[in-house]
């Protein structure tokens, strides 16, 4: 189960994401789609949180967040994913079948220089990457496709680093597997993602220290 964050998380961008039970559709018609962007609109007035970057993809969903206080990441994250899950069977006539999540969603921090923006890349590439559009800003239920099309479907928050202006050709472009695999362990294992410096503070100021250590039994000497 990832580790609950002990200490200060305001200030801090997180990368978050939140997978169905058994990766079995939960988004399975426009309708699907429009219901979670609706709920995900409101939870920023019941607990509010700065939206930097999203991509619903059909059994699983990124969420890029800029938290203020403390409580607000856990919060924002409990109240999302419950009402959807209440909503969601509501709609399907399945209410008292079970959790559509697999469990409690799983977060890390990313440090505010290049290291945003190659995990915002990472999120609004999502779609492209899983072979379902021909180009990032196709997928109508991203954060990328908003920005291009000038909708208020869901509101975006500023970035905490000017955008890019080369940034559509950045996110269509090729990710080198050392990045890819870099950002998968930190969703992995709840791992700060940037600088070694800035992953050893990070790790220490929000109790993330066994995401660092290596995994599995000593060698035997």
């Amino acid at each position: 189960m990832p580790r609950r964050l002990r200490f200060s998380t305001g200030g801090y961008v997180f990368h978050a994401l939140n997978r169905a039970v058994g990766r079995e559709k939960i988004f399975q018609s426009e309708g699907d789609y429009v219901a979670f962007e609706r709920v995900l609109q409101e939870a920023r007035q019941v607990a509010p949180m700065r939206l930097l970057g999203f991509c619903i993809l059909p059994n699983h969903w990124h969420l890029l967040l800029w938290p203020e206080g403390d409580e607000d990441l856990s919060e924002f994250m409990r109240w999302l994913t419950v009402t959807h899950t209440q909503r969601w069977h509501a709609y399907h006539k399945t209410s008292g079948t079970g959790p559509i999540y697999q469990g409690r969603f799983k977060s890390f921090p990313v440090e505010q220089d290049d290291h945003f923006y190659a995990v915002s890349r990472y999120v609004e590439r999502n779609a492209l990457r899983a072979g379902l559009v021909r180009r990032s800003e196709m997928w109508r239920w991203s954060s990328l496709w908003l920005s291009i099309n000038e909708r208020l479907d869901v509101s975006l928050d500023a970035w905490p680093l000017p955008r890019p202006a080369h940034w559509l050709q950045y996110v269509n472009g090729v990710e080198t597997e050392a990045e890819l695999a870099a950002i998968r362990e930190s969703v992995r294992r709840g791992r700060p993602f940037g600088s070694a410096v800035w992953q050893r503070q990070t790790a220490r100021q929000l109790g993330l220290e066994s995401t660092l250590q290596p995994r599995g039994r000593p060698r035997r000497i």
